[in-house]
């Protein structure tokens, strides 16, 4: 996840930073089950508050863009309709798989087209 804040734009940076988690899931740069920085994290790298990204994040999850797991950290959710949230979820287990398995990420995709094209 990449996330600027600019200190001189009249938007606050809570929601200069809501904004851009909303740009980048839907773009499809932060996928469903992407864990997000925990709030500390996040407001040491910007340089802002800790309450800024709580704010954030708060209004993320009531608007149902990430979901809380309590100690396990800020998930982004799967968005659509249920077919579609279906789908995303199984590309992150299948994402997650890859990687413990050590596969590159190129080799994997080649793998996914191939099953697709079956």
């Amino acid at each position: 996840m990449i996330v600027v804040i600019d200190p001189k734009s009249p938007t606050p940076p809570f929601e200069q930073l809501r904004a851009q988690v909303v740009e980048q899931t839907r773009a499809g740069s932060l996928a469903a089950g992407t864990r997000l920085p925990t709030v500390r994290r996040l407001a040491e790298d910007l340089g802002v508050a800790p309450g800024t990204v709580a704010r954030a994040y708060r209004e993320l999850e009531a608007d149902g863009l990430i979901e809380t797991r309590g100690r396990n950290g800020s998930f982004i959710r799967p968005q659509g309709d249920p077919g579609e949230q279906a789908v995303q979820e199984a590309a992150r287990a299948y994402a997650d798989r890859v990687l413990r398995l050590g596969v590159s990420p190129e080799q994997a995709l080649a793998y996914a087209r191939a099953a697709l094209g079956a």
